[in-house]
Formats: C-alpha cells, structure tokens, sequence
C-alpha cells in the first residue's frame, strides 16, 4: 500500500515536499464531484480543500480508513470536527495557525479604519458625484477590546500599535499573561464591553462562543461603539445584532455573518451602520506562500515522525 498524500495544490508548484510519499492533486473540482485521485484507502495524508463548500471537503472522511493526518488551511476547523464521527480512530487533525494571522490582522484593521473613518459613505458619494466632507472619528485615542487572543487576536494588536490607540484591552478562554499584558478570560467580558470604543471579535467558534455577542453583550457595550467581527458568523446571534444597529447606537463591521453567505432581502444587508464584506479575512496573497510553507514542514514532520504543528485533536481520544 502506497503512502499517498491528497493536496489541494498541485504538487510541482509546492516546491521543497519531502521524498517518500505520493503526492496526488485533488482539490474537489469546480462543481465538487471530481473523481478522488487515487484509492482513500491508500490516504494517510488528506490536506482539506480551501474555500469549497462542506460537502466537498468532508465527502473523503468516511473512505480515508488508513489516513493518519487530516490537515486543514484555515484557522478554524469547526467544520471538520463536525464531520469526523465517521473517520478511524487515532488521526491528528491540524490546522492552519501561521497562515492566516497576517491577511486576517490586515482586514481586521481594514474594517475597523474604513468604518471609523466613514469610507462606505465616501464610496457611496463618489458613486453619485457627490462632495461630502464630515467629521469622522480616528482610531486614535480609542480603547479596543480583542475578544480571542490567540495568533490571530495577537497579530491584530501588532498592527494596532502603531496607531496610537489608548489601550488595548485581551480576552481569551482563560487568564493568562503575555509580554504585552494581561489576558482576561472570557468570564470576563461583560465587564469590559463598557469601556471599550473598539470590540474585535478574533474567537474561535466553540460551544463556549457560539452566540457569545448575544443581546445581553450588545447592550453592555458603550454608545457609538463599533463591533468587527473577523471570527465566526455565529459567535453573534444576527438577529440580535440587526436590533442593536437599528437604534442607531452601535456600528458594526463584519467579515463573517451567520447565516452565510448572507441571503439577498437579509434584514443585516440594509441595517444602519453596518459594513460587510463577504468572508475574505483569509484569502489575499499572503495566503500561499504561508499555506506552501506550512505543508512543506508539516510533511517532513510527518515523513520524519517527528512531532507536527497545530494538533487541535485526535480522534478517539477525550471522546473525540
């Protein structure tokens, strides 16, 4: 039995990939019904397909009997896990910490700034040849709260210091302390939400965060304060957001939404204050370079048996 490897690049253009294993291309085809490349059973390496739909990406998992490393290229593998009560005991499942912390951070500032500073009206006046100066608020001076200090949490501060923003504020699943100060755990929030003009949301999606931003939390926070969300659409409960921003009292700017894609005719489209952009937090061209980088290690790791990077779990273990 041959020890294949199914990737969703093709491999001439992942240069450095380890001898020793059989590297096939498969990345679900344009319509998610491409023939599997070789025989699942021969798999012991199957990196997930990126931005297909869940279908594709979870349609192997059940015939992969003898894969040993599930190796996925986003941050979050909500999707899988959810999908993995049909595959064998004893598989690691990886994911993509390292790769999206630099495109992630970016349009995290990107939001945050464009809806600050009033950038949606600007485009829409261009639109219409219209001259609208106005006073808009800077992030400087603000307090910002990152609620999900991981790598990605961390890499929104990096790019925060610059701008000269009063304080920054961390939360994450328990307390701990970091170089930049201390991290509140995620009890914590509620009590936090009054003093911040900035709340970024960077959490992972777990049942601990799953409707996190609840209308309890909106209401905690502060007048004329803005909400980023670049984590998961159901850490907030959506119809609880779309009543907050009808009073006109929070703004909010967001990457991802629940449901999603958003529907044509959702209330969230036309919501006061509101601006979305349609879940490109990880996709720009920082994303191949670091995902070519990742799989390169992670297979030598691999091939070498020696310890890999981001083992978020392994099934049948801790009733996984």
């Amino acid at each position: 039995m041959s020890a294949d490897v199914w990737l969703p690049l093709p491999p001439d253009d992942v240069e450095g990939l380890p001898e020793g294993l059989r590297y096939l291309f498969w990345d679900g085809g344009e319509d998610g019904d491409q023939p599997f490349p070789g025989d699942p059973a021969n798999c012991a390496v199957y990196v997930v397909p990126y931005m297909t739909p869940w279908s594709v990406r979870v349609r192997p998992l059940e015939r992969l009997t003898n894969v040993r490393l599930v190796q996925t290229l986003t941050a979050g593998v909500d999707d899988i896990t959810a999908a993995l009560s049909s595959i064998v005991p004893g598989v690691r499942l990886c994911n993509a910490r390292g790769v999206h912390e630099t495109s992630t951070a970016e349009l995290a500032l990107t939001l945050t700034l464009s809806a600050l500073r009033g950038i949606p009206g600007f485009v829409r006046a261009q639109r219409q040849e219209r001259w609208e100066s106005g006073f808009h608020p800077s992030l400087a001076d603000k307090n910002v709260l990152i609620v999900g200090y991981g790598a990605i949490g961390a890499a929104i501060e990096d790019r925060l210091a610059p701008f000269e923003v009063a304080r920054v504020a961390r939360v994450a699943h328990s307390r701990r302390t970091t170089e930049r100060g201390p991290v509140h755990p995620i009890a914590d929030v509620l009590s936090l939400l009054p003093d911040a003009d900035v709340v970024i949301l960077s959490t992972p999606l777990t049942e601990a965060t799953r409707g996190l931003v609840d209308a309890r939390f909106l209401a905690r926070m502060k007048d004329g304060a803005l909400l980023v969300n670049v984590a998961r659409g159901p850490v907030v409960d959506t119809e609880a957001l779309v009543a907050a921003l009808g009073t006109g009292r929070i703004s909010a700017a967001l990457d991802v939404t629940d449901p999603e894609p958003l529907p044509p005719g959702h209330p969230l489209w036309q919501a006061p204050g509101v601006l979305i952009s349609p879940h490109v937090g990880g996709p720009s061209s920082a994303f191949l370079p670091r995902a070519k980088r990742l799989l390169v290690d992670q297979l030598t790791r691999f091939v070498n048996q020696e310890p890999l990077r981001n083992v978020v779990l392994t099934t049948g273990a801790n009733g996984q």
